[in-house]
């Protein structure tokens, strides 16, 4: 892999994220607000603030613009989270997490407006930030006016830069994508369900789906089901991998510590059964937290000594 030794995520779509904390969520009517959080967010950037949390050394890569772009750079500069953005002309966007004890509502602002030129010299700067690169993972929603090829393209350059690469995308993205050839495939069964054309409602269903993320060009494909875990199609084995227990909380940044935990694992060239085993119990030490990007630890190392990883 790259020389350097970090870990680059790609954040091609940053924001400001405003997670709201409610009793009860209900439409139509008037809410008193128990707790606010505004910081720096976006797949690419909850991926680094975990592996940052977890004391790996890591650079997050994206695009940003405007008065919020300047915002989500200065909140990463003051996280210690090292950051590579090219500047575009478009202002960045912001996104509000309502959450209560039953669940959590996103609401997404559009991104801005990208360039040809603009994407163009992403792509050089790019090709340059992954050759320090062990690990690359490009994951989140791309703003308008990027390439339907966009993450295809970063991930033929990241492994003509020698890094693996975690892709964790939806739709064209995640097609065209596939065809470069992934190291680790990692949509839920939603995006699996809505890329294949058929439904994901069992866990044969989750096998049989990351088995063609494998067909269509991934090295390994991860279907991820929420809190009954995950299924992982393996160049060694196929792995079912349950949680010991249902952790509650905010569902919204399990995937992106998913994604964190199996970058980690690749860098540290750990055996699947191990790297699976750590991904389950990172993704619900995310959900014990009411801000995506982080984890709580001692969750962690409450449930990961009870994840089950069998052989199927």
């Amino acid at each position: 892999m790259g020389a350097g030794g970090v870990i680059v995520t790609v954040c091609l779509n940053p924001a400001i994220d405003v997670t709201y904390r409610v009793l009860e969520l209900s439409v139509g009517r008037s809410h008193r607000v128990l707790e606010v959080h505004a910081r720096a967010g976006g797949k690419g950037v909850n991926v680094a603030r975990v592996l940052h949390q977890l004391d790996e050394p890591v650079t997050v890569a994206g695009l940003c613009g405007g008065a919020t772009g300047a915002e989500i750079a200065a909140d990463l500069q003051r996280s210690g989270l090292p950051a590579a953005f090219t500047l575009i002309s478009g202002q960045s966007r912001r996104t509000v997490t309502v959450v209560d004890a039953r669940d959590a509502t996103v609401f997404n602002e559009p991104g801005p407006p990208v360039s040809a030129a603009e994407w163009t010299a992403f792509t050089a700067a790019f090709d340059e930030i992954a050759k320090a690169g062990r690990v690359v993972v490009a994951s989140g929603s791309v703003p308008p006016g990027c390439p339907d090829t966009a993450y295809a393209e970063l991930v033929a350059i990241a492994r003509a830069n020698g890094a693996a690469v975690v892709l964790d995308a939806e739709g064209e993205q995640l097609r065209h994508a596939l065809g470069a050839r992934p190291d680790v495939a990692k949509p839920n069964a939603a995006e699996v369900a809505h890329l294949f054309g058929r439904p994901v409602t069992t866990r044969q269903d989750a096998r049989d789906a990351a088995q063609l993320l494998c067909d269509s060009g991934a090295d390994a494909g991860i279907v991820s089901l929420g809190a009954e875990g995950f299924v992982a199609v393996t160049p060694s084995a196929v792995f079912d991998v349950r949680l010991p227990r249902r952790i509650r909380g905010n569902q919204t940044g399990a995937g992106d510590a998913l994604a964190g935990a199996i970058a980690r694992g690749l860098a540290r060239h750990d055996p699947w059964p191990e790297l699976l085993a750590d991904a389950a119990a990172l993704s619900a030490a995310a959900v014990a937290v009411p801000v995506a990007g982080s984890v709580a630890i001692d969750v962690m190392a409450e449930v990961r000594p009870g994840v089950v990883v069998q052989k199927v």
